[in-house]
């Protein structure tokens, strides 16, 4: 998927997204994120969490993965704009819940299923006024009971709300 007048998943200008990614201290993965991710995949009890933002060119991550000793798949602190679940976030402007991929068949021949064997996903976007920044997002290999969603989505609404609380202190932005 290629962006070529607009921002990834919205009609703003590419330059106007970029200068909020910049003026927020948002240009590459940095260990401040790493910390909300690992925060965030203890509490939903995943071995993958991601602050996700969108670049102009990718996906880059604050990112927390299983141990070197763990024989989960790694991975990688960037990804193109169109792979995983968190384009359909950005998109959607909304957050996204899914116990179990499979159960969605759009969802279900992403590459990542595949990749890093994705079974479970929440993810929630970061929204700095209209200017969707990327998500936070929490994912796992195995399936989750539906039932655990309302609870789901209101974990990773919180870390959202965290995170950018954050960034906007960080930067003295107001959102």
């Amino acid at each position: 998927m290629t962006f070529t007048t607009g921002s990834p998943h919205t009609n703003e200008p590419r330059t106007e997204h970029e200068a909020v990614l910049r003026a927020l201290g948002l240009t590459g993965p940095e260990a401040e994120l790493d910390a909300f991710a690992a925060q965030l995949a203890q509490e939903a009890g995943v071995p993958y969490a991601m602050i996700n933002i969108f670049g102009s060119q990718q996906q880059f991550f604050g990112l927390h993965t299983p141990g070197n000793d763990s024989d989960l798949p790694t991975v990688g602190r960037a990804m193109p704009l169109d792979h995983g679940f968190c384009p359909e976030v950005v998109t959607r402007k909304k957050p996204l819940v899914l116990p179990d991929v499979f159960a969605h068949p759009r969802f279900a021949g992403n590459a990542v299923v595949d990749q890093i064997g994705i079974r479970t996903y929440a993810g929630a976007p970061l929204l700095h006024g209209d200017t969707v920044l990327g998500t936070v997002c929490a994912v796992g290999p195995v399936e989750r009971d539906r039932s655990t969603g309302r609870d789901t989505l209101a974990l990773i609404k919180q870390h959202r709300d965290a995170v950018m609380n954050f960034l906007n202190q960080r930067s003295g932005m107001k959102p």
